[in-house]
């Protein structure tokens, strides 16, 4: 079960390049991602197995669960990058949401010591958008059914 997290006086603003911080802070960091989207599922799934020691949760953004817990992230932005909410309600999007997991799960410690040479973050978000605006090209859609991660 979601908490609340600080009073809503002290949470930050939602801006078009700003952060984003929720008033519900999940009980494990919450991994946000397009289930419709056969490539992120895929992702996940590998995600999924690399969590050694279960401290994600993992949501597509097509449960209702994820605009009544988490109605301050667009849904138009959902559908342009994966976003992970942590345990105090902050959010990191796109290439954030990778370098935040790259320090976060252990076997992509390595992948950390590249994506946080300093200056490179521009050319990591330009990398993620263009692979996230191909992503059905990639892999196609799951709306025929055949699409299943557990």
């Amino acid at each position: 079960m979601a908490g609340h997290c600080a009073p809503a006086a002290a949470r930050i603003m939602i801006t078009e390049l700003g952060p984003i911080t929720t008033q519900v802070c999940p009980p494990r960091a919450t991994v946000l991602y397009d289930g419709q989207c056969r490539f992120c599922r895929g992702q996940i799934a590998v995600l999924r197995r690399l969590d050694l020691f279960g401290r994600l949760d993992f949501m597509s953004l097509h449960e209702p669960r994820v605009a009544r817990d988490f109605p301050e992230i667009p849904r138009e932005s959902l559908l342009e990058e994966m976003f992970i909410v942590d345990r105090q309600g902050r959010t990191w999007r796109g290439a954030g949401a990778v370098r935040y997991l790259s320090r976060h799960l252990v076997m992509l410690w390595p992948l950390a010591v590249l994506l946080h040479i300093p200056g490179t973050m521009p050319l990591w978000q330009r990398v993620y958008r263009l692979v996230a605006r191909n992503r059905y090209r990639l892999a196609g859609t799951c709306d025929d059914g055949t699409c299943r991660v557990s």
